[in-house]
């Protein structure tokens, strides 16, 4: 009996399934599509939305109007974006971080998560702790020793989050490390290069480098190692229990209907999880890779993060 009632379970999940997904092929746009990005043109994430953009025209024939709306890690966009059109006609490409640690840090927060419709990652950031390989770095516990040895150590932050992220650390350790806030990952890169940084964060930009042999990834800010430095450690791994974990994701304002973010989010995740697509093919080299966390899993991810978000708060508070 329980087997025929799981059965029935089953086929009844199917057909609720096959339902939304005849309901979402139905939907189509009211109109052109304008595609909020929340960072700067040029950059990686404003590409990366852009070739997205051109193969949901090509695939879909939906008409796709990006536009820069930049400032705040996304918050901008994202107060702007809460009182927008509902019916699909708008939507956003910005990152986790504005719906967890930028509200949970703001004092009078000019949006809610509830004011948005989640869609679906793409991509997961790839935060490590990085230098130039001419530092002589080979490892974190030689930052660590040299910090504890007198010297100052001039750490890189280009968000709010990880300056606080950065005091952490050196709160674990017993180092006054010097944070040095910087405008965008370009900033750190910079810094390094120029020699104006000893160490600092990079959420990907520094991947290239890596690779190259001319910078080092000395240690994971994520929950999970890097994919273009597996050797080094997790913040776990070295006893801080935190992470920067976070994800490159669309939303759209809340109440959109069912059907258009089924649409919406399987259209797009389907490209970035084609690889024959140039959007594809950008993520898996830019970004470590394509990661997919679609609607109802996605508004899960995004709880865990508010409260890692608030975890962070309440140490660096103490």
């Amino acid at each position: 009996m329980k087997r025929l009632l799981l059965a029935g379970a089953l086929a009844l999940g199917s057909l609720a399934t096959a339902a939304t997904g005849a309901l979402a092929a139905d939907w189509t746009p009211p109109g052109p599509i304008k595609l909020l990005i929340a960072f700067k043109a040029g950059g990686g994430t404003d590409t990366q939305a852009r070739l997205i953009a051109e193969e949901l025209e090509k695939r879909q024939g939906w008409t796709i109007q990006p536009e820069q709306l930049t400032g705040k890690g996304g918050a901008v966009l994202a107060a702007a974006m809460k009182d927008m059109p509902n019916d699909g006609s708008v939507i956003g490409m910005l990152i986790t971080d504005a719906f967890t640690y930028s509200l949970e840090a703001s004092k009078n927060p000019p949006y809610a998560v509830g004011d948005f419709t989640t869609l679906t990652t793409t991509a997961g950031f790839q935060i490590g702790i990085v230098a130039r390989t001419e530092k002589g770095y080979t490892s974190w516990d030689d930052v660590v020793a040299e910090a504890k040895s007198g010297k100052e150590i001039r750490f890189g932050a280009m968000s709010p989050r990880l300056g606080d992220m950065a005091y952490l650390i050196g709160k674990h350790y017993g180092i006054d490390f010097n944070i040095v806030m910087v405008k965008g990952g370009k900033g750190v890169m910079n810094g390094l290069n120029a020699g104006d940084l000893d160490i600092g964060w990079g959420a990907g930009i520094q991947t290239k480098a890596v690779l190259a042999g001319d910078m080092v990834n000395l240690l994971s800010g994520l929950s999970k190692r890097l994919t273009a430095s597996p050797d080094a450690p997790t913040l776990t791994e070295v006893g801080i229990d935190a992470n920067a974990d976070g994800y490159f994701l669309f939303a759209a304002p809340a109440g959109l209907p069912d059907d258009a973010r089924v649409a919406l989010s399987d259209a797009i995740a389907e490209i970035v999880e084609d690889q024959s697509t140039k959007a594809a093919q950008f993520v898996e080299k830019g970004y470590g890779g394509v990661v997919v966390i679609k609607r109802e899993d996605l508004d899960a991810q995004i709880a865990s993060e508010v409260a890692g978000a608030r975890a962070l708060i309440e140490a660096v508070s103490e």
